[in-house]
């Protein structure tokens, strides 16, 4: 059996104090794990979380985006090069603390930055020193997965398949990175589900988001949900299977995902519909 897990962003898209009950509602629903978005770690409440996740019993993964103009490991800018990986290393700290198993998103570069132009060998040659350096820092501190969110060509020019990204973890050589699937950007970019996951194999596949094609209810769209859970469950895949959707209220993400249509009346009923669904599927397999 597949574990399920729920993305914070369907709820909310600054994870604060506020916020720290979502995890006991994580879970009442039904969710085995918690993917907790962190758009700013200055400000995350890192004690809080840790004690309820603590009295919850639930697993916990956390997500960030990167900002294009202050941290990003892809940039002409030393500075900010070099601020990327700061901010990476606070996000291990965060993660590790609260007692996470995976870090993931778009950490290789900016979520969201664009050069207009393929990808460059110097922009590669950044991002694997980079990140070789935060999976040292992360493997010093823990056993903490760094999950790299393969995404369509329209969020980056950086990563967009999992074969790619498998070589990018390859060349980072720290056996703490791994391929982040998600099943919205296969969509776009993947001309094989089976293929994909098959190319990162146990060894390289680390963490997965279950989204629909059109980031709508799970099992509504057109994605090859049988297709998918056949190949995760040939390789013995066994982190959770996340659902990630956005409010479409949401500022900073939404100039990213163009996220402009609700679905649901809520993200919650969202979730609760697709973790359904999913379960449905898996059990028809």
């Amino acid at each position: 059996m597949f574990k399920y897990g729920v993305n914070t962003f369907i709820w909310t898209e600054n994870f604060s104090e506020k916020d720290v009950s979502l995890i006991e509602r994580a879970k009442a629903l039904g969710f085995d794990a918690i993917d907790i978005g962190i758009m700013d770690p200055d400000s995350f409440p890192t004690k809080q979380v840790k004690d309820k996740l603590k009295e919850v019993g639930i697993e916990a993964i956390t997500l960030t985006p990167m900002s294009v103009n202050s941290a990003n490991m892809i940039h002409t800018d030393p500075k900010i090069r070099e601020n990327g990986v700061k901010f990476l290393k606070k996000l291990v700290d965060i993660s590790v603390e609260i007692g996470a198993t995976i870090l993931c998103g778009e950490i290789y570069a900016a979520a969201g930055y664009l050069t207009g132009k393929p990808r460059t060998k110097e922009e590669w040659k950044w991002s694997v020193e980079g990140m070789r350096e935060v999976a040292l820092y992360a493997k010093s501190k823990g056993n903490l997965i760094l999950g790299q969110e393969c995404v369509n060509r329209f969020e980056t020019h950086f990563l967009n398949t999992g074969e790619d990204t498998m070589k990018y973890c390859k060349d980072v050589g720290v056996d703490n990175v791994k391929v982040h699937l998600d099943s919205y950007h296969m969509m776009r970019e993947e001309t094989n589900f089976t293929k994909a996951v098959e190319v990162c194999g146990k060894k390289y596949l680390g963490y997965v988001h279950t989204c629909e094609n059109t980031r709508g209810i799970p099992g509504t769209g057109l994605v090859p949900w049988k297709e998918f859970f056949t190949a995760l469950k040939k390789i013995g895949y066994e982190a959770p299977l996340s659902i990630e959707a956005f409010d479409p209220s949401f500022t900073k993400i939404n100039r990213i995902t163009a996220t402009w249509r609700y679905y649901t009346k809520t993200g919650e009923e969202l979730a609760v519909q697709g973790l359904r669904n999913l379960k449905a599927i898996e059990k028809s397999l």
